[in-house]
């Protein structure tokens, strides 16, 4: 194993560390690897999790597995679906500031989320991020949206774009770099995605989009490659040193999130964004160190609204 190999998420669960438990409500952890997830993150003092599901079967898949679970709150709900909606309300009536998906599928969770009169539904569209350690690169690298938006129009684009910028601050990116990628680094009137991407560095420019660095239409290569981007004289302070990608569809941003995952050896850690609260979205097929890293980055999510909140209260 590569030695660099987690050493992001390790810095970033550090950090968390230092920080108070986010109350956190885990809908219907009803199978070994959600409930031990959020065990193992409380353990570690990033959440304190209100378990919510049928209450016999978390306690039978916590006896089966040898899961400790005595010191949570559960609060009992039927099926997947009312656990969804029971997990939303403890968001609602402040009692939880993350939200944490389940053994339910994901639709079931983000269903209760978006729904208008009882959701977490913001001004903001809500996008998927990955937070990747992808261990040959020296970023962190942020991925959206390869989850939520199938093929997100330009305006979508400019929440997607905003999500994860304020994102990259949470995590206290001393600079976010922001690459618009397409297939190429022109602009070409017969490939739409080059033409948005110019748009919205120019929004960017008007300051419809702040508090990063964008450029684009930028190829992957071009994004994070020094050595491309001398090779083809790009003179941009993001080319060849971005943090994070913005992809043109959920097709293309789900093939690259998988191809940095299954042939560069990289940790992906979800988390969506444009609710009320950061909702932590893991995979089955995910490490438990990605399942912690996770719950980190929703910790840092959390934690800089507190701070916006108190300072705007303060003002």
């Amino acid at each position: 194993m590569d030695q660099r190999a987690h050493e992001k998420y390790q810095r970033l669960i550090d950090i968390c560390k230092a920080l108070p438990p986010t109350p956190t409500a885990v809908a219907h952890p009803c199978d070994e690897s959600s409930l031990q997830g959020a065990v193992d993150a409380a353990k570690l003092g990033l959440i304190a999790p209100i378990l919510v599901g049928p209450k016999d079967r978390i306690q039978a898949v916590a006896k089966k597995f040898g899961i400790d679970i005595a010191p949570y709150e559960i609060v009992d709900a039927p099926y997947s679906e009312a656990s969804a909606a029971k997990a939303v309300e403890l968001v609602r009536e402040g009692r939880a500031e993350a939200l944490m998906k389940g053994s339910l599928h994901t639709d079931e969770l983000m269903g209760a989320v978006v729904k208008r009169d009882t959701g977490l539904r913001t001004a903001r569209r809500v996008s998927h991020c990955f937070v990747m350690d992808v261990p040959s690169y020296p970023e962190t690298l942020i991925v959206t949206d390869a989850a939520v938006n199938i093929a997100p129009t330009m305006e979508d684009k400019v929440d997607i774009i905003q999500n994860a910028i304020d994102l990259g601050h949470a995590l206290r990116f001393p600079e976010v770099r922001v690459a618009i990628l397409s297939a190429m680094e022109t602009v070409n009137p017969k490939v739409p995605s080059t033409v948005e991407a110019g748009a919205l560095c120019k929004m960017a420019d008007r300051g419809q989009i702040t508090g990063a660095l964008l450029d684009g239409p930028l190829a992957l290569d071009n994004a994070i490659s020094l050595e491309s981007v001398k090779i083809k004289k790009i003179d941009s302070p993001v080319a060849g040193r971005a943090n994070v990608l913005v992809v043109p569809d959920l097709e293309a941003g789900n093939m690259l999130a998988k191809s940095l995952s299954f042939l560069a050896g990289a940790d992906a850690a979800g988390i969506v964004l444009g609710a009320r609260v950061p909702i932590i979205l893991t995979s089955r097929a995910d490490s438990v160190m990605t399942r912690l890293a996770s719950c980190g980055v929703a910790v840092l999510v959390a934690h800089a609204r507190r701070e916006a909140a108190n300072k705007a209260v303060a003002a």
